[in-house]
């Protein structure tokens, strides 16, 4: 057995890794250098041989599929974590000695970003589909539900000249599956609108698809939605300052015209609401989803009576031109709703080369179909580390014992307690989209019949 000791716990880990590989690459690319959709690192596989003594009370081992290190095993909970590797092209279920239970054949399917374990056992997943019109990082363009086996038992196609679905989905308590979607809008009528881009560009929608028809059932579009202070004598001009409910058109100088860059959906089912994390904008957009097609194109009706103007808004205070209030997030991932009235989110950072995961209570104004004022929510709980860091990607989910799992997107996963105490990590070469907690009797762990 060997044992290393090291102040710094990555290094460890990385050192670990290059003993084992008996390999190390000199050249000066990162992983923030290769865009999402060409990385194709493999994870690697081994023995759980060698034993790393980082501290008394701290050990690393080698498991199938990466380096784990318990810090404190008395605080961590025993579960299983589906893993989606986008570098690796792979989902799959493993323990917490990063031993595999069960990896999905995705034969030449190649995931689009998000894929979770539904209960009976499928996997709802966004998948990239063949020769795009265009194509952005987290693209997709097909969803399916896959079985055990990995036959495709639902397929939607939503990729073509005009629009492409990308990033994420998320299925709805009637069985309906909302998504992400790109929409192209040509150099012409984007300039009409008051971009001052001069090019075509993709703002966001958000669709609704019923697998049994598959059809679209309800759909919502960031371009009825926008304001600008470029040109009075084009469309949507006007105060941004006085409109937070619009969206600033010309907010992002965008390469290849990808202005928003949203990357996830969330569903608030006590009030029928969906929350749009928006990359490019560092929000977090509420939009109602009680209206029907029509009204969410307009400025009222719905529950809340604004149509599918945001109702609320919060992370960058600049997006509305407001310079004093304090910014809460540079770059966002995953709002994950995980109980009424709270949510985790994973904040990049940016040029801060540091992240932040951040428990937020929402506004309760939202419960009582009022418009909250657009103020940051109260933060209930933050979690950040001098080596969490991971530019894109990531996010984390609450586990039942009120620990915390996050995924640090081009590292691996952490476990912390609600007293900010790291007693678990795992890490592997690899590109982590997310990663989802299930208990060993969840129902669809239980489905699946390992």
């Amino acid at each position: 057995m060997v044992q290393l000791k090291f102040s710094n716990t990555k290094n460890a880990i990385l050192c670990v890794w290059i003993f084992i590989l008996s390999s190390c690459s000199t050249n000066n690319t990162t992983i923030t250098d290769i865009p999402e959709e060409e990385i194709e690192t493999e994870a690697p596989t081994g023995e759980a041989e060698i034993e790393e003594t980082l501290s008394e009370s701290s050990t690393t081992t080698i498991g199938e599929l990466g380096t784990v290190t318990f810090y404190n095993e008395e605080q961590i909970e025993d579960h299983y974590i589906l893993v989606n590797d986008a570098a690796a092209n792979s989902v799959y279920l493993m323990d917490k000695n990063a031993d595999l239970v069960y990896e999905w054949p995705l034969g030449d399917r190649i995931i689009g970003n998000d894929v979770i374990l539904l209960n009976d056992g499928t996997l709802l997943a966004s998948l990239e589909s063949d020769n795009p019109d265009f194509q952005f990082g987290g693209q997709g363009g097909i969803i399916q539900i896959i079985d055990k086996n990995g036959k495709a038992l639902w397929n939607f196609n939503y990729s073509n000249t005009e629009h492409r679905s990308h990033h994420d989905v998320e299925l709805l308590p009637n069985g309906n599956v909302l998504a992400i979607a790109w929409e192209k809008m040509v150099k012409d009528e984007a300039i009409a609108n008051g971009s001052k881009l001069g090019t075509d560009i993709f703002p966001e929608s958000i669709i609704e698809i019923d697998p049994i028809t598959s059809t679209i059932v309800w759909e919502w579009h960031a371009k009825d939605h926008l304001i600008q202070d470029f040109d009075e004598s084009k469309l949507n001009f006007g105060s941004i300052e006085e409109n937070p409910q619009l969206i600033n058109l010309n907010y992002v100088d965008a390469d290849g015209g990808n202005i928003m860059h949203a990357n996830g959906i969330g569903y608030d089912e006590l009030n029928n609401l969906i929350y749009l994390s928006v990359n490019y904008y560092s929000e977090v957009w509420v939009i109602d989803h009680s209206t029907s097609t029509v009204d969410a194109a307009l400025h009222s009706g719905g529950n809340f009576d604004r149509g599918g103007d945001l109702l609320y808004r919060f992370g960058n205070p600049s997006t509305q031109n407001d310079g004093t209030t304090q910014r809460l997030f540079i770059n966002n991932h995953y709002p994950n709703l995980f109980e009424p009235g709270k949510m985790l989110i994973y904040t990049n950072g940016g040029d801060l080369e540091q992240s932040t995961v951040y428990e937020l209570k929402l506004p309760t104004a939202l419960n009582q179909k009022s418009i909250p004022q657009i103020t940051q929510p109260e933060i209930i709980w933050s979690f950040t580390d001098p080596e969490l860091y991971a530019p894109k990607v990531s996010g984390a989910v609450r586990l039942p014992s009120g620990n915390t799992l996050i995924t640090e997107g081009d590292f691996g996963l952490w476990e912390v307690t609600q007293q900010g105490e790291v007693v678990w990590k795992f890490s592997a070469p690899g590109f982590f989209w997310r990663a989802y907690h299930y208990a060993k009797d969840d129902p669809a762990i239980l489905a699946l019949d390992l």
